[in-house]
């Protein structure tokens, strides 16, 4: 089968893929909702009992009670829609169980101390890092689960991904966040240390908070993390996809399956609002 045939197969199993997980998503968002719509105590009720927020309009009350909960949600849908995605071009992997010496969690606190002097990192600040397998590393086995962990057999490379909607991280939630990636790497290292296998890791985000084709400038995980590191936005959807044009084929599709949402939305107003005008 040529490249083309097998490509065109991949990018509508894509479409399949975001048009289904958004469909579930608004069935179960919904059905949630009408469940809770005679009970005072839901999101949308406990929102309608407060007289501050009421006295603002039905419109923002409305959505003051729903966005918040929507917005971590759908960040897990994200996340799904790009696991399942990637399972089209790689192997998905879960847990990692190996071990972690003393060393190399003493050269993880070095590096993460450096970076907050502001000093730029690197890849090679831990690719480069040796060290001297124990005879027994029974007392230093661990494992760690990562719900982002992908192998490409033929290119025989391991990438490890923290996945954040919209990356907007304070500088601890950064630097946490390549402390755990640091951890997985040395644990996967170990793991497959003989071997001529590489590992990749990043910290990834489902969209720019600055617009798609824009500088990305968030200072505050750049700190931690090399530009190498980094898959912003289209460069996320374009990895998951393995594709160069990957966003734009899983945007696309979403662009007609949120419609979904949509009408989801209106009917939960409807439910709540009776009396709201439909804009």
């Amino acid at each position: 089968m040529n490249n083309d045939i097998i490509r065109k197969q991949k990018i509508e199993a894509i479409k399949i893929i975001v048009d289904s997980n958004i469909k579930s998503f608004a069935e179960g968002f919904e059905a949630r909702y009408t469940l809770e719509v005679n009970d005072p105590n839901g999101v949308i009720n406990s929102k309608k009992n407060n007289v501050f927020m009421a006295e603002l309009g039905k419109e923002f009350m409305f959505y003051s009670a729903f966005v918040r909960s929507f917005d971590s949600s759908f960040g897990k849908v994200l996340e799904n829609i790009g696991n399942s995605i990637a399972k089209l071009s790689y192997e998905v992997r879960g847990r990692i169980d190996s071990y972690l010496l003393p060393q190399q969690s003493q050269h993880i606190d070095y590096l993460l101390a450096e970076y907050d002097k502001h000093v730029k990192p690197t890849v090679n600040d831990y690719a480069s890092f040796t060290w001297v397998k124990p005879s027994n590393v029974e007392s230093y086995m661990k494992n760690h689960e990562t719900d982002n962990y992908f192998y490409n057999p033929e290119k025989k490379e391991h990438y490890i991904i923290e996945l954040k909607a919209g990356g907007d991280l304070d500088n601890k939630k950064s630097k946490a966040e390549k402390t755990e990636l640091l951890q997985e790497y040395f644990l996967l290292k170990n793991k497959i240390i003989g071997t001529d296998e590489e590992i990749s890791i990043f910290l990834g985000t489902a969209y720019n908070k600055f617009g798609e084709g824009n500088e990305w400038k968030q200072e505050r995980v750049q700190q931690y993390f090399s530009e190498e590191e980094l898959l912003i936005g289209y460069n996320y959807w374009n990895f998951v996809c393995n594709d160069d044009e990957g966003f734009n084929i899983v945007f696309d599709q979403y662009k007609i399956s949120c419609q979904y949402i949509k009408d989801s939305l209106e009917r939960i107003k409807q439910l709540y609002f009776s009396d709201i005008d439909n804009k």
